[in-house]
């Protein structure tokens, strides 16, 4: 068996298993029904947002089989890149790849919502990689689906194709889509509020509020749009594709799960950092 194995520091993430469970094994999951068919959820470091991330894909319907994870960071024009190995190594052990729906739902894309093929994803990424022990901590028996997403229109029709290959397989898949929301500050060149109170408070109450209602409503025009001229969503095609998969499978609107930034943990009394991010966990269930 061919196995990505973890390309990202132990700072992201705990580096072993006894630490990723003590971590997710802390978190209240049962705040919420784990009813829904996908969710969204941020892939920072899991000091600022693995909370937020758990709170999404504990969400999952228990029963599902395969485990969609859709990653981001790609502009449109760019192909949907696939993990072509067997496997993936996490610190709870290694999760197989569902093969066989990967190459049907590849060649589907191919040949009928991108004008490009598809591409082997070789690059060292967060969007999915922090979400696979989650993936196994909460799915031990399920196997994955990881792939990443151009932020562009047809990232919503590769979704419901996702759904359609789905119930010709027979399987019974979740997704979720991976994207951080507002990057606000310097090093990020972004930010039109200045610094301080007021500029966390316009994330917050605006910036991103406007993106999360364009998500909730299921209007992928609104979110492709928020995303571009607001800057409000780092990989907007992860969230187009599990807002594809939802629709086509019957879910209702979106529900705001958890939202929070990173200038929320950690700061105590100190000043609001000059820089942040917004995270936020949205799942979709059926009526």
């Amino acid at each position: 068996m061919t196995l990505r194995k973890r390309c990202l520091p132990s700072g992201w993430y705990p580096p072993d298993e006894a630490q990723v469970r003590a971590f997710l094994d802390r978190i209240p999951h049962k705040k919420h029904p784990r009813s829904a068919l996908a969710a969204m959820a941020p892939h920072a470091g899991w000091f600022y947002s693995g909370k937020i991330a758990a709170a999404a894909v504990s969400a999952l319907t228990p029963d599902a089989d395969t485990i969609a994870v859709i990653g981001g960071h790609l502009p449109a024009g760019m192909p949907p890149l696939f993990a072509e190995e067997d496997g993936v190594a996490t610190p709870l052990g290694n999760i197989e790849i569902d093969r066989e729906f990967r190459e049907l739902f590849r060649n589907d894309l191919a040949s009928s919502v991108f004008s490009q093929k598809t591409a082997g994803d070789r690059y060292r990424d967060n969007t999915i990689e922090v979400l696979l022990p989650m993936a196994a901590y909460f799915f031990p028996h399920a196997r994955l689906l990881p792939f990443r997403l151009p932020g562009e229109s047809a990232s919503f029709e590769a979704g419901k194709s996702l759904a359609r290959i789905g119930r010709s397989l027979g399987r019974k898949p979740a997704v979720i889509g991976s994207t951080d929301l507002t990057h606000y500050g310097a090093p990020y060149g972004f930010s039109p509020q200045g610094k301080g109170k007021q500029a966390l408070e316009w994330v917050k109450n605006m910036n991103d509020r406007a993106f999360i209602q364009a998500v909730i409503d299921g209007a992928p025009e609104q979110i492709l749009e928020r995303s571009d001229k607001d800057g409000s969503a780092c990989s907007v095609g992860a969230v187009l594709g599990a807002l594809g998969f939802a629709q086509a499978s019957g879910a209702d609107r979106g529900e705001l799960l958890v939202y929070g930034t990173s200038a929320d943990e950690g700061r105590g009394d100190q000043e609001i950092p000059e820089s942040f991010v917004g995270y936020a966990a949205i799942a979709w269930r059926k009526p």
